[in-house]
């Protein structure tokens, strides 16, 4: 093992490559198809813009809460196309290592590492993919008003790595997770208030998103908490991959360049959310 390697792993959870366990996903797919086939119903289509080989970057926004049942039917539809043992690595939002660390732990197995550009860069060199969903919590929890809406919240960090990786992005895109728990309003700024006038957070640990929503098993609640999707039907889809005009260092330190290439992958995949509404 390469000293980089070992000063990675030395980190902790979430910080290696070396916890994906294919056999671990392979026992996991008879679930994984009965959620797929009855549960969610998942239609999903795009599966031919993938390469039978080679790295990508996949760029998703996903729904649905913490459970986020999007992003559990793209990975099966993954590894139904080209099996467990084809690479591909998630990068998971810090505060899931911190406040569930033996779900984060089976995650890991699945494919789960840490959201930082040294494990998306560590990925590529094994000539693996990565699933990023760069709008994080305040994406998966955003209202159900706005389920129809792309919505990053401003973070380019995925063009720069694309940029520097030199990596074609591949959008992924989906419908009906969000009526897996309907979000009815955000309240961060004032759960943030509270906070600063000594209401502490839940594990000391800043959730950065605060939604009011409906949803198993709790019926109303207040907070990002664990839930049980609903069983609506999910549509998935594989977009077309983006390739920019330049890439290298120079470009992805290019600031006006990567607002560019951001707000032109931001319009394509609104431009294809809005088609899949269209047609369901």
């Amino acid at each position: 093992m390469s000293e980089k390697k070992k000063v990675v792993t030395k980190l902790g959870l979430g910080w290696s490559l070396e916890d994906r366990d294919p056999k671990f996903l392979n026992s996991l797919m008879p679930l994984l198809e009965w959620h797929y086939r009855y549960y969610f119903r998942v239609k999903t289509d795009g599966w031919h813009h993938i390469p039978a080989k080679g790295k990508l970057l996949l760029v998703g926004s996903h729904n649905g809460g913490l459970a986020a049942p999007d992003l559990a039917m793209i990975a099966y539809d993954w590894f139904r196309h080209f099996g467990t043992e084809r690479l591909v690595y998630g990068l998971m939002h810090p505060n899931v290592w911190k406040v569930y660390p033996e779900g984060a732990k089976r995650l890991a197995e699945m494919g789960a590492v840490m959201a930082h550009p040294k494990m998306a860069i560590a990925a590529f060199s094994k000539g693996a993919s990565v699933l990023v969903y760069p709008g994080g919590a305040q994406d998966v929890f955003r209202p159900h008003s706005q389920r129809d809406k792309i919505y990053f919240a401003g973070r380019k960090g995925f063009i720069k790595l694309a940029l520097r990786e030199k990596v074609p992005i591949v959008p992924v895109i989906s419908k009906g997770a969000h009526d897996t728990l309907i979000v009815l309003a955000e309240c961060y700024k004032l759960a943030k208030q509270l906070h600063e006038w000594g209401m502490p957070w839940l594990l000391d640990v800043d959730p950065e998103v605060f939604p009011i929503y409906l949803g198993l098993p709790w019926g109303l609640a207040i907070g990002p908490l664990p839930n049980i999707p609903l069983p609506a039907q999910i549509h998935t889809r594989i977009c077309n991959p983006i390739v920019f005009d330049r890439y290298g260092r120079e470009a992805a330190s290019n600031r006006s360049y990567v607002d560019d290439c951001y707000h032109l992958i931001v319009e394509q995949m609104q431009q294809e959310l809005d088609r899949l509404y269209q047609e369901d």
